[in-house]
């Protein structure tokens, strides 16, 4: 019998050391693409780079000649700005410009993510590079899914004129504890504390769920609400994580945020396939 337990016990640790190390591979899906890949996605949109230490970031700009803003997104986990970067009309038709980097080994981002602070320094920089462009416009960051921990802590920290999020976790501790809670929460070197950032914003919060969510809980949603000063919260009904963007309730209000009518909305969001 304890030879039993000390086989499982041991068996038990080596799983929890092998979660520590190989954590990046747990949580992140990168899609890298060739370092020739050609993105077309017409003539106003310009493929940039931006150098970080050890790596440089990719990044596709919507550029308008005359725009009243920007949006800074802040894409989901699986994919690349291929996929990501797509109905891009309806920023046209609302004149507003978008900027959207691929993180560390997604798209044609070199580098690895090795470490939370570090991949906030990255969308820090890709901010950094665009927000003096934008001084006196219109500034909305949004984040989806992974990236709406990102998009709130960058929130807190340059306090645009909206943040927007879609599909958002309270923390990666918390998704933790639903997914492997047989993990102890301590091992988890990305806590990613969207409520805890987000609390910290000063400016509007939309957050937008899909009520059938089945990925990340619509409770996850309201607890960061609840912590948000002014925030609101919208039950896209019907919609799921990878959907909720072809929901009617979620267009009229990210075109709402966007300043584009109700009755021109369609493909407004700027991920149509991708979580």
């Amino acid at each position: 019998m304890l030879r039993s337990v000390a086989t499982l016990l041991g068996l038990y640790t080596v799983v929890l050391v092998a979660v520590w190390g190989l954590q990046e591979r747990l949580i992140f899906v990168p899609e890298p693409l060739p370092a020739d890949h050609v993105f077309d996605f017409g003539p106003d949109v310009r493929e940039v780079a931006i150098d970080v230490p050890g790596a440089r970031l990719s990044a596709l700009h919507l550029r308008l000649p005359s725009p009243t803003g920007v949006v800074f997104y802040l894409h989901g986990n699986a994919g690349n700005l291929e996929s990501w970067f797509t109905n891009v009309a309806v920023y046209r038709r609302a004149n507003v410009d978008l900027f959207m980097i691929d993180y560390r080994g997604y798209g044609k981002s070199t580098g690895t993510i090795d470490n939370e602070a570090q991949l906030r320094a990255d969308v820090r920089a890709a901010w950094d590079s665009i927000a003096p462009e934008y001084v006196g416009r219109r500034t909305i960051i949004v984040g989806r899914s992974l990236g709406t921990a990102l998009a709130a802590g960058l929130g807190a920290e340059v306090s645009p004129d909206m943040t927007v999020l879609v599909s958002p976790y309270r923390s990666m501790i918390a998704m933790g504890k639903l997914q492997f809670p047989w993990v102890p929460s301590m091992l988890l070197r990305y806590p990613l504390a969207t409520e805890d950032d987000a609390a910290r914003i000063t400016g509007p919060v939309l957050v937008l769920h899909g009520e059938v969510d089945r990925l990340i809980p619509m409770e996850h949603s309201e607890a960061i609400v609840e912590r948000t000063p002014g925030a609101q919260l919208i039950r896209v009904h019907g919609a799921g994580h990878d959907d909720i963007h072809e929901f009617p309730e979620y267009q009229a209000a990210f075109g709402k945020a966007l300043g584009v009518e109700a009755t021109d909305r369609s493909g407004l969001d700027a991920a149509a396939t991708r979580p």
